[in-house]
């Protein structure tokens, strides 16, 4: 009787330990910004190149982080930046660009996603794709984004990544400085870079 009670003792012992091992290795852990999150909008103009720069950015999103620091899943990822907060090293083009935006009306440029692919790059680096809805100035639109990712040893994941689009796909009228002397094209280039941190 004694030696049936100690092997269920052991077995149960063993299915907790599993468990325990599974809960382990494969923990659905809530990240959320770190503390550094930038954002760059890259542009042209018929005189120069333009960028507007932006340290204000909130990313979150739940990974899967498995064995040996390994990401297995990413899904709820969300970034919000307040337009605003992007600068240039023109105050005038800043004023222009937030009224071309609407910023009175339409302050936060967000992206969402439920899910996204991930597939190893190398190493601890790992490319994600995420295919979500970008909304600037009151417009949504699905897209798909893609950002290397990195997990550090301390388990936070470093992600960068760029997006390439059209202001008039979101009907934001390029904005013009000077009395339209000088004329911003059409197309610009979101660039990424954020820590977040469980």
């Amino acid at each position: 009787m004694n030696n049936r009670i100690n092997n269920l003792a052991k077995i149960s012992g063993l299915v907790v330990l599993f468990f325990l091992l599974i809960n382990s290795t494969h923990a659905q852990v809530k990240y959320q910004n770190g503390g550094v999150a930038k954002v760059a909008i890259d542009g042209t103009s018929n005189i120069h190149d333009w960028t507007m720069n932006s340290d204000k950015a909130t990313c979150t999103g739940t990974f899967t982080i498995g064995s040996n620091n390994a990401l297995t899943a990413v899904t709820g990822l969300g970034f919000a930046i307040n337009v605003e907060s992007l600068k240039s090293e023109h105050k005038a083009m800043d004023k222009n660009t937030y009224k071309a935006m609407n910023t009175d009306k339409y302050p936060t440029i967000t992206f969402t996603a439920a899910t996204a692919t991930v597939k190893p790059a190398g190493g601890t680096n790992y490319t994600v794709t995420a295919h979500g809805k970008l909304t600037i100035s009151g417009t949504t639109k699905e897209i798909d984004v893609t950002a290397t990712c990195t997990v550090n040893a301390d388990k936070s994941v470093s992600c960068n990544g760029s997006y390439k689009l059209n202001m008039t796909q979101y009907n934001v009228t390029p904005p013009s400085i000077m009395f339209g002397m000088i004329k911003v094209g059409d197309p610009i280039t979101v660039r990424f870079s954020f820590v977040i941190k469980p």
